[in-house]
C-alpha cells in the first residue's frame, strides 16, 4: 500500500497542493451515462477558481473530441476540444513520430478515420505499411478477415488502447481489447503497441498537450489497472475515485495503488 494513503477523502501529505493540471477519465469518474456524478461540475468549477487547469482524457478511440465536447455541451459544459485527449489522438501523434507518411490500415469507425486523416494520416486498406486497430463500432467480419491477413504478413501492428470492454448504461460490450483476442486467435500476434492508458505512449501526449512537468499532474479516473496505473507507471499523481467501477476491497487486492483515495471527485474539493 502506498505510504501516501492514511484514508479517504483526505491529503494528509498535501500531495494535491503540487497538482497543476487534473487529467480526468470520464465515464465513472465525471459522469455516469448522461449523468453527472454527485459534485462534479463543482470540482470543475473549484479547478478553474484555483488556477490550475484540467483536461478529460479518456481511452475509446470510437469517438472523436467533437463528440465528446458535444456530450458535455448536452450535459450543460461547456468546453473547447483542447479539454478532450483521446487515445485516438495520441495513436495518430505517435504514429507522426515514428511512422511518418507511412500508409495506415485503420481498424476503426467513421469518426476516427475522419480524425486521422484530418490530421495528414494516409489511410489504406489495400497496400498498408502499418495497421492500427481501435475500438471499432462498424465491426464487420469483412474488415475481421482484411485487418488479420495485415497483422498475419506481419506488418507493425499498433493498438489504441487495451479495454476488454466498454462500460454502457445496460452493461457491458466488447472494446478494443476483445478485438484484439480475436485476431490474435486467427493471426496469432497481440499487439506490438499499446498506445492508452496504462501505458506510457498517451502520457507522453498528454504532457506534450499541456506542456506541464509529470510531477505537476494528477491522473483522476475510477479503474485501478488503466487510471492509476497510467498515472503510477509514467510519474504522474495517481488519484482513485471509488464512484465507478474500482472499490476499496479492490485496492487490498491489487499491486497498483493510488497516491489518494476519494469517494468521488466532489470531496476533493475543501482540498484545493
Amino acid at each position: 500500500m502506498s505510504e501516501y494513503i492514511l484514508s479517504t477523502n483526505s491529503d494528509p501529505a498535501h500531495i494535491l497542493d503540487t497538482v497543476r493540471c487534473f487529467a480526468l477519465d470520464m465515464d465513472g469518474t465525471i459522469y455516469l451515462g448522461e449523468k453527472w456524478i454527485a459534485g462534479a461540475k463543482d470540482f470543475l468549477r473549484k479547478i478553474e477558481e484555483s488556477g490550475r487547469d484540467y483536461v478529460f482524457l479518456t481511452n475509446n478511440s470510437s469517438k472523436n473530441a467533437a463528440v465528446y465536447v458535444e456530450k458535455l455541451h448536452r450535459m450543460g459544459w461547456d468546453v473547447g476540444q483542447d479539454k478532450i485527449i483521446t487515445s485516438g489522438e495520441a495513436t495518430i501523434y505517435y504514429l507522426q513520430r515514428h511512422f511518418p507518411g507511412k500508409r495506415v490500415f485503420l481498424l476503426g469507425n467513421e469518426l476516427l478515420q475522419e480524425e486521422f486523416a484530418q490530421a495528414g494520416v494516409a489511410l489504406d486498406d489495400t497496400a498498408p505499411e502499418v495497421v492500427v486497430t481501435a475500438f471499432d463500432t462498424s465491426l464487420t467480419y469483412q474488415k475481421m478477415c482484411k485487418v488479420c491477413d495485415f497483422v498475419r504478413a506481419g506488418l507493425p501492428y499498433l493498438a489504441t488502447h487495451p479495454d476488454y470492454n466498454c462500460p454502457t448504461e445496460t452493461g457491458f460490450i466488447p472494446d478494443a481489447g476483445a478485438i484484439h483476442a480475436f485476431i490474435h486467435a486467427s493471426a496469432f500476434r497481440f499487439p506490438d503497441r499499446i498506445i492508452g492508458k496504462p501505458n506510457g505512449d498517451i502520457v507522453e501526449y498528454l504532457v506534450d498537450r499541456v506542456q506541464m512537468e509529470r510531477e505537476q499532474i494528477a491522473m483522476v479516473g475510477d479503474r485501478l489497472y488503466t487510471d492509476i496505473a497510467a498515472g503510477r507507471n509514467n510519474g504522474l499523481k495517481s488519484i482513485l475515485v471509488l464512484s465507478g467501477e474500482a472499490s476499496m476491497a479492490d485496492i487490498a487486492g491489487s499491486d497498483v495503488t493510488p497516491h489518494l483515495i476519494f469517494d468521488s471527485v466532489g470531496d476533493m474539493i475543501p482540498l484545493l
